[in-house]
């Protein structure tokens, strides 16, 4: 397609959408569509419901008004693009957790380079392939950390539609999609929303670990165990045993949804699996230097949080395996590091584990804690711990 002549009319940005959606596989983006820079009103309701119920996850842009006004980010927006890009769902050969070298789990989401970089790179090229054409046009790109509701922009956009489970469902690829967005001072023709949804289908609500998903498209995040994972400091002791083994994210409701059946996308290279790194060893972790946790895991997108959380989860996992050969590991840490979350943490795994050596272990850390709050896990631990003993 020729370059953008003066007084180009309506006929020019469609031509130039078809060339888009054409061009897009050779850009690396799946899926693309399109839509107005009109403010997202509909969201700002639910916004604003879900922050009066207290549903906000904190990580969040805080002004309502920036995430659903694409004109206080943007002078004069004309369109908004969205795209998707497809990533795994399974990995070959997963390596297997076995007694005495069990594992966890990361998100499929963050199995691959860290896919802030791969929309980036994806948005980039896209937007040289705009101004081949169009020049002078003004483009901004976002990926997820910018402030419009990416699934909000993608559902109008055509992309895909709000699932029950909050994720944006593509007919093609199911919910297995990242996506970005470019707002765009260039009047595209808008997309027409896809009239697909969930039917009576309610798989992800009944499967959600905690409950977290409160109605369909409903999610109170401080009970997401994605979102607990990421968290930092204290977890209680329910929400402990609903991660499970999972040191980043949670895929349930991903998983049972029956749209993404079968689905499973190798396409990107870039996004498949280091098996061992995304399934691994749990001990190992809880040794990691912060130098060596960023050279293993700063590539993906889960070492955004640093290995704190990381290594706490890990914990976790190992008091819900209830793995003995962990309990020299668990006491070192419970009397000497320095972190009071990450000692109640390990007081709690040890209470699971219960074995004579784990008591002994939270015996000698109570004559000598002195932060209140680990105290009483210490204590709350060694009352579960005798009491296994106890039964047995």
């Amino acid at each position: 397609m020729d370059r953008k002549e003066p007084g180009a009319g309506a006929a020019f940005w469609q031509q130039l959408k078809e060339d888009i959606k054409q061009a897009a596989a050779s850009l690396g983006i799946d899926k693309i569509g399109f839509t107005t820079a009109d403010p997202f009103l509909d969201m700002k309701e639910i916004l604003l419901r879900h922050r009066e119920q207290g549903f906000e996850s904190g990580f969040e842009e805080p002004d309502i008004e920036k995430r659903v006004n694409p004109a206080l980010l943007f002078t004069e927006p004309r369109s908004i693009l969205s795209i998707a890009v497809a990533y795994p769902s399974a990995m070959k050969n997963p390596p297997k957790s076995e007694p005495g070298a069990y594992r966890g789990i990361i998100s499929r989401s963050s199995w691959g380079q860290d896919y802030h970089q791969v929309l980036r790179d994806r948005l980039s090229k896209l937007e040289g392939f705009i101004r081949d054409r169009v020049p002078e046009a003004r483009l901004e790109s976002m990926v997820d950390t910018g402030a419009l509701v990416d699934r909000a922009v993608a559902e109008r956009a055509g992309v895909g539609w709000s699932g029950k489970n909050c994720a944006i469902i593509t007919p093609e690829f199911g919910s297995w999609v990242y996506l970005g967005e470019m707002i765009t001072n260039l009047p595209f023709p808008p997309d027409t929303p896809i009239t697909e949804d969930c039917g009576d289908c309610t798989l992800c609500i009944d499967a959600c670990p905690t409950g977290a998903l409160v109605a369909p498209g409903s999610l109170n995040a401080g009970r997401c165990v994605s979102f607990v994972t990421q968290s930092k400091g204290w977890i209680d002791d329910e929400m402990k045993e609903k991660i499970g083994n999972r040191l980043y994210g949670c895929d349930t409701c991903q998983i049972v949804c029956p749209k993404n059946r079968k689905k499973n996308w190798t396409h990107h290279e870039d996004l498949q699996p280091d098996p061992e790194l995304v399934k691994p060893l749990l001990k190992p972790l809880l040794t990691l230097t912060n130098r060596e946790f960023k050279e293993k895991y700063g590539a993906i997108s889960a070492s955004w949080r640093g290995k704190k959380p990381i290594q706490r989860n890990a914990v976790i996992a190992l008091g819900n395996f209830k793995d003995a050969s962990a309990v020299p590991l668990l006491r070192d840490m419970l009397l000497k590091d320095e972190r009071p979350d990450m000692r109640g943490t390990c007081a709690w795994a040890l209470g699971k584990i219960g074995t004579t050596e784990a008591v002994e272990a939270l015996e000698t850390a109570d004559t000598r804690e002195q932060d209140p709050q680990v105290l009483e896990a210490l204590r709350n631990a060694l009352e579960r711990a005798r009491k296994k003993q106890v039964m047995n």
